[in-house]
């Protein structure tokens, strides 16, 4: 289902019989110039909502200067301990950060494991020594003031799993499709009806909007499978 199909659809939700036939460029209809204006900003905030496995990405961080440790410079070790280890670039058209995991993890609540000689369960990298029980590992997103962003964290070599801008949407499942038609819809409702009526028809959309969204997420999450593997205390304690 293509851009301009969806915003025909949002249209249908309110009862508009216009169709509009393009939105890169809008065409000459007040339609398109208001679905153009609203519709990105509709799937952006639908794809940073949920964690979507068609938006789902995983990347390995690249470095950069860590502005923590250059401010922390010349003070004392008791101050050094509240600084972070690690900053790293954040990758292009992140939407939100998901979770910051070592790159021997296989997913988000647990670090591999493997077994010394007397047979006693031991992390298989140094990275995960911090993070025997469970993942994902503490971390912030700061602004430079060039205006880049980076991500500190304690963790050497990070991986970070995030959610992308995906433009394409022929990746949106059926249901998340669906929901985006109605916050679409509910965007447009003021603007297309005006009044109380676009006041009402925008709070009916939203209220469709939250029930399709709930279906969507359900949906999604039944396309994985995690396997939390829980650290005994007795481990925990090694």
């Amino acid at each position: 289902m293509s851009e301009v199909t969806i915003c025909n659809l949002a249209l249908g939700h309110l009862g508009d019989t216009a169709t509009v036939a393009s939105i890169k460029p809008p065409d000459n209809s007040v339609q398109a110039q208001l679905c153009a204006r609203f519709y990105p900003i509709a799937r952006n905030a639908l794809l940073e909502m949920s964690t979507w496995g068609f938006a789902t990405r995983r990347v390995k961080l690249a470095l950069v200067a860590n502005p923590t440790l250059a401010i922390a410079q010349g003070v004392d070790a008791a101050a050094i301990r509240g600084t972070w280890k690690y900053a790293y670039a954040l990758p292009n058209a992140m939407i939100n950060a998901i979770a910051v995991i070592p790159a021997e993890a296989s997913d988000d609540y647990q670090a591999s494991w493997g077994q010394n000689g007397d047979g006693f369960p031991y992390p298989l990298a140094e990275p995960a020594e911090a993070a025997r029980t469970k993942m994902p590992q503490p971390y912030a997103i700061e602004t430079q003031v060039d205006g880049s962003q980076i991500i500190l964290t304690n963790v050497c070599n990070a991986v970070l799993r995030y959610t992308t801008l995906v433009d394409d949407t022929t990746k949106f499942s059926p249901l998340f499709t669906l929901a985006l038609s109605w916050l679409l819809a509910s965007m447009l409702a003021g603007p297309i009806l005006k009044g109380d009526a676009g006041a009402a028809a925008g709070t009916r959309c939203l209220q469709m909007f939250k029930g399709f969204e709930g279906m969507a997420e359900s949906s999604d999450a039944n396309q994985h499978q995690v396997n939390v593997q829980a650290s005994p205390s007795w481990i925990r304690g090694r």
